[in-house]
């Protein structure tokens, strides 16, 4: 039986940006914007997705990685009961939740730290923090020394190590499924996690939920290190993304065929994308607009998990600042979406459609059939059928012959409809400019 994740198409949102929420965490009553995000749950749907990635969630301090509380949703979203809606309205949609799991570091203002900050040597929690000293003082004015994540001191590195840490997080995320029913868990800085504390993790959560998801966010590495039968299901597929933007940019569609050959067959369980919360949206990352098009053919059709940015269906554009992430996280109003809808989110929303529709795209083996500097097709395969999927990211139409990968009279666009005739097992046809199709073939 295939697990619910093997077929997953994400939507992932920022929901403090999203929501438009205060830059830090002042307020002393909880607000509820958990309605607003219900609104965007039929969008979602419409878009073929059927999972959701959402976070930070927790309680925190600013931008929702200095985690203030484990088990407190952020009371710039809503409420426990705000969140509890939202997820129960996105199963009853066949939507599944994933959040984010901070585990590497804490904020400042959770009770371990603190708790230091006031007991010094008598704290109980002295070694929940690694490279704890009391012999000198941190940049930030402590009267002890601590290790930081990439030397930002109001991030404080958890000691996984430590059992009574493993148990406290073990128990955090016993108390989000039972109190939220969450499907899955992205591992913030995963690639910096100690890997013991992640087979423990794997261990956990496998008797905690049938079928929970664990996604670690990696950016460089050999992924297999990470993706395995004893420690996370996915990593994020940073080198896609890389070589899907660029291989348009610069008009090499080798960079990207390479980057698939190189991965298969672990790629079939990455986490695939084109932005996210840390990156320029792909819209600004593009040289020419309307390569967004057949970037988004690719994502849905290549093998990995995809996942859709929100907002970026619409073709928003933002670049981040060397001290500011805001441009990538905007907030976004259900009017505003409602007045985005445009030719690129009927696209994705096809595309959704068609992962869906077809297991191909689920974890059908990949072949290569055609490849240029400026065309690029290649077969998806899955029980004895196949579907073929080719892009163009020239500014001109593009006449091609494909290497037919099974016997048939004729190719059937799904997208389009469009028919192409089969004649000495080539599939001839021409795509259009800054366009893709994605072909079935059938018998005359």
């Amino acid at each position: 039986m295939s697990k619910w994740y093997e077929g997953g198409v994400f939507y992932h949102i920022y929901p403090l940006g999203l929501v438009g929420a205060p830059k830090e965490n002042r307020e002393i009553s909880v607000t509820g914007h958990f309605g607003e995000l219900e609104q965007w749950i039929p969008h979602i749907h419409s878009l073929g997705c059927n999972a959701i990635y959402i976070g930070p969630l927790f309680e925190s301090s600013t931008h929702g990685y200095d985690t203030r509380d484990y088990r407190m949703v952020d009371r710039r979203l809503g409420s426990q009961e705000g969140f509890q809606k939202f997820t129960a309205l996105c199963h009853e949609a066949v939507i599944k939740v994933v959040v984010d799991g901070v585990f590497n570091h804490t904020g400042r203002d959770f009770f371990a730290f603190q708790d230091i900050v006031k007991n010094r040597e008598q704290s109980s929690y002295k070694d929940w923090y690694k490279g704890v000293s009391f012999g000198g003082s941190s940049p930030l004015g402590d009267s002890f020394g601590y290790e930081a994540w990439q030397g930002h001191y109001e991030l404080p590195c958890l000691n996984l190590y430590n059992p009574m840490v493993k148990q406290y997080l073990f128990d955090t995320i016993q108390f989000w499924i039972q109190s939220f029913d969450i499907d899955g868990i992205r591992l913030d800085c995963a690639n910096v996690l100690d890997f013991g504390f992640m087979k423990e993790l794997r261990d956990e959560t496998s008797r905690m939920k049938e079928d929970f998801w664990l996604m670690g966010e990696v950016i460089h590495g050999d992924y297999g290190r990470w993706v395995n039968d004893s420690m996370l299901h996915s990593v994020t597929n940073y080198e896609l993304h890389k070589s899907i933007y660029s291989g348009h940019n610069d008009h090499n569609y080798f960079e990207i065929a390479h980057n698939v050959k190189r991965l298969d067959p672990l790629g079939l369980q990455l986490y695939t994308f084109v932005d996210n919360h840390d990156e320029d949206r792909i819209a600004s990352k593009l040289q020419n607009r309307e390569h967004l098009y057949p970037v988004y053919t690719l994502l849905f059709t290549l093998p990995g998990i995809p996942s859709v940015y929100y907002g970026s269906e619409f073709g928003i554009e933002g670049k981040r600042t060397n001290w500011d992430d805001s441009a990538l996280r905007p907030a976004i109003s259900n009017s505003d979406r409602e007045a985005k809808a445009n030719s690129l989110s009927g696209l994705i929303g096809r595309l959704g459609q068609i992962h869906k529709e077809n297991p191909h795209f689920h974890g059908g083996r990949y072949q290569e059939l055609l490849l240029t500097n400026r065309q690029y097709a290649f077969a998806r395969f899955y029980e004895g059928q196949v579907l073929v999927t080719a892009v163009n990211n020239d500014d001109k139409e593009a006449f091609v012959q494909i290497a037919c990968p099974s016997q048939g009279d004729i190719a059937v666009d799904l997208l389009s409809g469009g028919q192409y005739p089969i004649r000495d097992q080539k599939i001839q046809l021409t795509i259009p400019a800054n366009r893709g199709v994605i072909l079935k073939i059938m018998e005359g």
